[in-house]
């Protein structure tokens, strides 16, 4: 049985969405092209995102405004 497509919102990222920086955060020491998951919406302009390593530890949970991630797709979706 295949899952059934995400639809895409125009209200933006959804909570455990994957997202990747586009900036660096050096107060969190993060740099762009990190990856993480967004646990919470904080507001209309941020999203809190839980930073893991391999094993699944959070090494960083900061609050970044929307403007800054990019969402990442694991499946083609078309543009």
């Amino acid at each position: 049985m295949m899952k059934a497509k995400k639809q895409a919102t125009i209200e933006g990222p959804s909570v455990l969405d994957v997202v990747a920086l586009l900036v660096d955060v050096p107060s969190e020491g993060l740099s762009h092209g990190q990856v993480g998951t967004i646990v919470e919406h904080l507001d209309d302009k941020t999203l809190l995102v839980e930073f893991s390593d391999d094993t699944g530890q959070a090494y960083a949970i900061a609050p970044c405004p929307r403007t800054e991630l990019l969402v990442l797709h694991y499946v083609p979706e078309a543009a």
